[in-house]
Formats: structure tokens, sequence, C-alpha cells
């Protein structure tokens, strides 16, 4: 007897980048989206026993793999900031359904790439030549 709707989970490999309005598909790896409250230690009402309290607030950067290809824009913004010209954007991870319907999306914001790791080689591999990209950001809202 149904209980009522089935709610699967979405798969992880349906998502995309968006930067800037701009969306860059074909990423291998999305990885990153965390954020942490910070614990700070204050006295309790004897000085044996401290209590820890919501501080500040931490968010890891956002690291993103892809098969290289002849597409240079985050490989442009990342040289632009290393060579002192910062352009911040903001960005979002798109999680989609099967049928590519857009679920969930994860928006960082004035965001900047901090670093870039070009691809191992391996004449012995067939594996498809690999680029990280890490980007910084300052918070991440979910819709």
């Amino acid at each position: 007897m149904p209980t009522g709707d089935r709610k699967d989970p979405y798969k992880g490999y349906n998502f995309k980048l968006e930067i800037a309005g701009v969306i860059r598909a074909g990423f291998h790896e999305a990885a990153g989206l965390d954020e942490a409250s910070e614990a700070t230690e204050k006295e309790g009402e004897t000085a044996n026993s401290p209590q820890n309290i919501p501080g500040g607030h931490k968010v890891g950067d956002v690291t993103l793999k892809r098969g290289i290809t002849g597409d240079l824009t985050l490989w442009n913004w990342y040289n632009s900031v290393a060579h002192g010209k910062t352009e911040r954007k903001n960005g979002s991870i798109i999680l989609s359904d099967d049928s590519g319907e857009e679920k969930i999306r994860w928006n960082f914001v004035n965001a900047w790439p901090s670093k870039w790791t070009g691809p191992t080689f391996n004449a012995d591999a067939n594996d498809v030549a690999i680029e990280t990209l890490e980007i910084a950001h300052e918070g991440l809202t979910k819709a």
C-alpha cells in the first residue's frame, strides 16, 4: 500500500558550474561546499566549567576538476588574479535531476581563483588530462 511520494536522492554527477551568469559544464568533480561555525570559549558560572558558544564563521574553498579543453576562460581569470588584478565574481554549483531540471543551487559570493594545478602526465595511462582550480569565496547560500 502506498504511503506517499517517493523522494529518491539526486545523482552526484548531474551538476554544472555557473560563474558570473555563464554556465561552464564538463567538470569531473566539484568539492568544498562546506561551512563551519567556530566555537568561542566563554567562562561559565565557575572557573572550572568553560562553555563553548557559537563564534565566527568559516567557509572552505570550492575545488573544481575538469578535463583540459581549449576553453581558457577560467585559466585567464586565474592568471589575471595571479598577476595582481583580482576580479571577484559570484558563482553557483547547480545540481539537476535525471531530466536535467535544476533542483538545488549552491551560490558562492565574491569569489576569486586562489590556486590552479595542471595535469599529471603519464605515457602508460589513457586518462583524461585533468586541471584543478581552487576558488576562495566569502560565503555560501543554498537555494
